[in-house]
C-alpha cells in the first residue's frame, strides 16, 4: 500500500512514517521541499495521486484558540479536497482524548477538525488517544522561567507515540470505521511529577512550580477532562520505561 503522511517530520509523524515501512509498506511523506504544502494546498493533489491512504499527523505549536483552529481547520480541509481529487478512499486523523469538550485554545483546534470529519462523506477513521510521554518537552520548553520549571497543574495518562503510531497504521491499512476506540496509557500521572523525572534523569537540578491555569483551558488539564473512561484500551509502555529508552 502506498500511505501518505502529514507531518511526517514531527514527533508523532517520525513514528508513524517508520511504521508504515515496518509494516512493509510505501510511505510518502508531505513536505514543502517535495513541492506539497498542507496549508496552501500546493501541489497536495499530485502527492496523494495512487495513495490508498493518507494518515494526518500533522500539528500546531501554537496554544492560541484562533491559531489552532485556523491551522487544523486549513490543513483538513486542503487534505480532504486533495484526496476526492486524487480518489483517496481513506483519511485516518488523531485528536485528543476530552479536547471536544473543553475547546479552548490548542484543543480548540482538535474540536474544530472533528467537526470537519464528523461531516465529512468520503471514508474516514479518527482515534483519540490521551498526551504523548514526549509532551513533557513541550512543558519543558514553554515552562523554564529563569531558573525555575513552571508546570501546569495537569492530570494525564500518557501514552507511547510508537505505539499511537502502530495504531494508525493498522487503521490506514483497514476499511474506514469513523470514529475508533480511545487509546491512552498505561498508568494515570501529575504532569508536575513527570517533569521532575524528566529532569532528574538528565542530570538537571532546577525546582519546579506547579500552576493552575485559568479558564477552560486550564481546568480540564486539571479536572480529568483529558482522562480516558476505564476500560479505554491502554498502550504497554509506561512514562518510566520511556523514559529509560531516552537515558539509553
Amino acid at each position: 500500500m502506498k500511505i501518505v503522511v502529514a507531518g511526517a517530520t514531527g514527533t508523532l509523524g517520525k513514528h508513524v512514517a517508520d511504521a508504515v515501512r515496518t509494516a512493509g509498506h510505501e510511505a510518502v511523506a508531505i513536505s514543502r521541499a517535495s513541492g506539497s504544502d498542507l496549508v496552501t494546498g500546493s501541489g497536495l493533489t499530485e502527492t496523494l495521486r495512487g495513495a490508498d491512504a493518507v494518515i494526518d499527523a500533522s500539528a500546531t505549536s501554537s496554544t492560541s484558540a484562533r491559531k489552532s483552529v485556523a491551522f487544523f481547520t486549513t490543513v483538513t480541509r486542503n487534505l480532504l479536497a486533495a484526496e476526492r481529487e486524487a480518489g483517496v478512499p481513506h483519511h485516518v486523523a488523531i485528536s485528543i482524548i476530552g479536547a471536544a469538550r473543553i475547546n479552548a485554545n490548542y484543543y480548540a483546534g482538535k474540536a474544530a477538525q472533528e467537526e470537519i470529519l464528523r461531516s465529512y462523506s468520503g471514508g474516514w477513521s479518527m482515534l483519540r488517544t490521551s498526551q504523548f510521554h514526549e509532551f513533557v518537552r513541550q512543558i519543558l520548553t514553554a515552562g523554564k522561567v529563569g531558573p525555575v520549571q513552571v508546570v501546569p497543574k495537569m492530570l494525564s495518562q500518557p501514552v507511547a507515540a510508537r505505539e499511537v503510531a502502530g495504531e494508525l497504521v493498522t487503521l490506514a491499512t483497514g476499511r474506514p470505521q469513523g470514529l475508533v476506540p480511545d487509546f491512552a496509557g498505561p498508568r494515570r500521572e501529575l504532569m508536575a511529577d513527570l517533569v521532575r523525572r524528566y529532569l532528574a534523569t538528565t542530570g538537571v537540578s532546577r525546582p519546579v512550580l506547579q500552576v493552575p491555569l485559568p479558564g477552560a483551558f486550564g481546568r480540564g488539564m486539571r479536572d480529568g477532562t483529558l482522562l480516558p473512561e476505564p476500560g479505554t484500551r491502554a498502550g504497554r509502555q509506561t512514562f518510566g520505561a520511556w523514559l529509560a529508552d531516552q537515558a539509553g
